[in-house]
Formats: C-alpha cells, sequence, structure tokens
C-alpha cells in the first residue's frame, strides 16, 4: 500500500507532532469513558505514531490487547520502533477507508482525531469498523467540531482568513471542521445500542500557554498556510505577516480559544 491517501497533516514531523500533542491524562479519562478496562481486546483506528494505542495497552493489563492499525508505513514503522516491544501490543498498516480484515475482532474499537481528516469517507469508515466488533462490543468515536474557529483576541483581518482557510481545507483537502456533530448520526444508523454521548473542552488555551500547545498550533498554521499559499494574496503582508500574528497571538496571555471534542460511543447488539 503506498502513503498516497492524503492525509492532510502528512509531513517529516508528523510522528513527533503526535507524539508531543498526545496528553497522556487526557488520553485516559477519555478511554475510561469509553469502557477501556484489564482483559479487553481495542482497536486504535487511525493509530498514527503508536503513543495512543500505547497508552491503551497499558489500560487493558492484565491480559488484553491493543492493535494499532494505520495506512502509512513510515507512522506503522515508527509505532512498531517506539512503541511495539512490550507484550499485549500490536501494530499493522491497513486503509481504513477500505473494508480489512486479518486482524480479529474487537471489544472496543477507538477512533480519535480520525475522521475529521476523511469528510467524504468518514460515514464508510465507520461502517467498516463496526463489521470488527465482537457482539456487545462499543464503537467509541471522538473528534472536534468547530474545528480551529473559537479564539477572542484575533484581529477582523485574521478572523475572516481563518474561516476562509477551514472552508478551503474543508473544500480542498477533505478536512472537516464540524466531524464532532456527525457522530451521533453515524451509530445511530448503524442500529447500535446503549449510545451514550458526552462534551468536553478541548485547546483550552488562556493565560500562559504551554512549549508543547505552541508546537503542535504552529505546525498546524504551517501546514495549512503551505497548501493554501494563494490564500494570503490579498492578506496585508502576505503569508509571513499571518504567520507572525499567529505567533504574536499564540503568546499572548490575554486570548482565549477553545475547541469542543465530542465523544460517542454505542454498543453492537448481541447475538440473538
Amino acid at each position: 500500500m503506498e502513503d498516497n491517501i492524503g492525509y492532510l497533516m502528512d509531513s517529516e514531523d508528523e510522528n513527533i507532532r503526535l507524539d508531543i500533542k498526545t496528553d497522556p491524562d487526557a488520553v485516559r479519562r477519555q478511554a475510561g469513558w469509553c469502557g477501556v478496562r484489564p482483559g479487553a481486546r481495542v482497536l486504535d483506528a487511525g493509530c498514527g505514531s503508536g503513543i495512543t494505542t500505547f497508552i491503551l495497552s497499558d489500560m487493558v493489563q492484565p491480559g488484553g490487547t491493543a492493535v494499532g492499525v494505520d495506512y502509512s508505513k513510515a507512522r506503522i514503522r515508527y509505532a512498531r520502533e517506539h512503541y511495539g516491544r512490550n507484550g499485549g501490543i500490536e501494530f499493522h498498516i491497513r486503509d481504513l477507508t477500505k473494508t480489512f480484515d486479518g486482524i480479529g475482532k474487537f471489544d472496543i474499537i477507538w477512533v480519535r482525531f480520525v475522521l475529521e481528516y476523511f469528510r467524504v469517507e468518514s460515514r464508510d469508515i465507520v461502517n467498516n469498523l463496526a463489521e470488527l466488533l465482537n457482539p456487545g462490543g462499543y464503537l467509541c468515536l471522538l473528534d472536534l467540531d468547530h474545528n480551529c474557529l473559537n479564539h477572542y483576541g484575533l484581529s477582523p483581518q485574521m478572523t475572516e482568513l481563518l474561516h476562509r482557510l477551514m472552508a478551503r481545507l474543508d473544500d480542498e483537502h477533505n478536512f472537516d471542521t464540524y466531524a464532532g456533530r456527525k457522530l451521533y448520526s453515524y451509530l445511530y444508523d448503524l442500529g447500535l445500542e446503549d449510545i451514550r454521548m458526552d462534551l468536553v473542552p478541548h485547546h483550552l488555551f488562556y493565560g500562559e500557554t504551554n512549549d508543547k500547545d505552541i508546537f503542535n498550533w504552529t505546525k498546524k498554521i504551517e501546514m495549512a498556510a503551505t497548501k493554501l499559499g494563494d490564500l494570503f494574496d490579498d492578506y496585508a503582508g502576505g503569508r509571513n505577516a499571518f504567520l507572525g500574528e499567529c505567533e504574536r497571538f499564540l503568546h499572548d496571555p490575554r486570548r482565549f480559544t477553545y475547541t469542543s471534542l465530542i465523544l460517542c460511543k454505542g454498543r453492537k447488539p448481541a447475538k440473538v
């Protein structure tokens, strides 16, 4: 399989960005809400660098297994080298946009910060993954809504451009700024039972910001600006001026930024 699916954030630094931005405590809280427990077999769909799979594998011990899948050979290679040496963890190359087998069935399937990068294919991805659930197992979808658009303290020029930027990413790069609000309908349409929802803050920035958040946001902004360079033709000072304003905004302790993270889980009916 070639790495040609078109993941928006693909770069040489992506594994590092994923490792740095991942908050283990947040992963554990969210995974606990999803029902991750000792002895369970868990699939981490779109596992990226493998750090989240590693956390899940620790949570299912003793006796459980965490399996990470990603379409990228480079990311799976990195995951195996950095996180695949302990027992109870596996990594495999799989394309979530296609049906796949050969890795068995699961008690819990975890899909976090994945569907936002596959606006067109997201429903098909969810339907494919549901086929890998054991009867009584839970499909857990976690994604952002109104992504990157909730800020106070931006200049009017930056605010207007940011909205145009996100709309272009949706239209031209298969991103989904509003992925989170769709999750419930995906599970409802599958006929899953005991569907539960929660909403928590994500990217909650005020006051001084830590270096990890600055690095993550800077990489995201740089990637979007690179892919949509013509967007800055009418921006005063051009692309470099925009990036400079973003950096000043991120370091400004007066600014306020948040994104809503929506969590949704549903249980596959038991066989009669």
